[in-house]
């Protein structure tokens, strides 16, 4: 992953990763989903959402106002 992406959500549930990486790119904004939970042990880990720096501002805006956890 190139320097200039950005962590703007993290949960422990990857299915709420998946739900805000959809959101983000169904606004034009290119997001990506890096899942750290363990496979094993599911209580461990993150899921983490990145995109672009150029976007970070846009992005925490429609995570805030569109999603809730």
């Amino acid at each position: 992953m190139e320097n200039d992406w950005v962590k703007v959500f993290e949960t422990g549930r990857p299915v709420e990763a998946s739900i805000v990486v959809s959101m983000l790119q169904e606004n034009g904004i290119e997001a990506v989903e890096m899942n750290k939970v363990d496979s094993s042990y599911t209580l461990f880990g993150k899921a983490e959402i990145y995109c672009r720096a150029i976007d970070v501002e846009q992005a925490k805006q429609l995570i805030s106002t569109n999603y809730e956890e």
